[in-house]
């Protein structure tokens, strides 16, 4: 077990918050709870390393959704070249 995850405000919720069905209509409600508890996590920084660094695709994590994740990801940024 990594060391931060017993500091997490979700330690004792229901995982299914942070894994909703979709992340769009009605379960976005479900998604802005899961965010809500995110905000007021002392881990959400190390939280968000993981899933960013073993590439989390579904779920919460670090007050993140998956499509934000993916925009955060190294592997998605433009390769920009320098000119001499």
């Amino acid at each position: 077990m990594l060391g931060w995850t017993r500091r997490a405000a979700c330690l004792d919720l229901d995982p299914e918050l942070f894994f909703p069905i979709s992340m769009e209509g009605p379960s976005h409600s479900q998604v802005e709870r899961a965010k809500q508890v995110c905000g007021r996590c002392p881990v959400r920084e190390p939280c968000l390393a993981y899933a960013l660094a073993t590439n989390q695709a579904y779920g919460v994590w670090g007050g993140t959704d998956p499509a934000q994740r993916r925009a955060m990801s190294p592997q998605t940024q433009p390769v920009t070249g320098r000119r001499r």
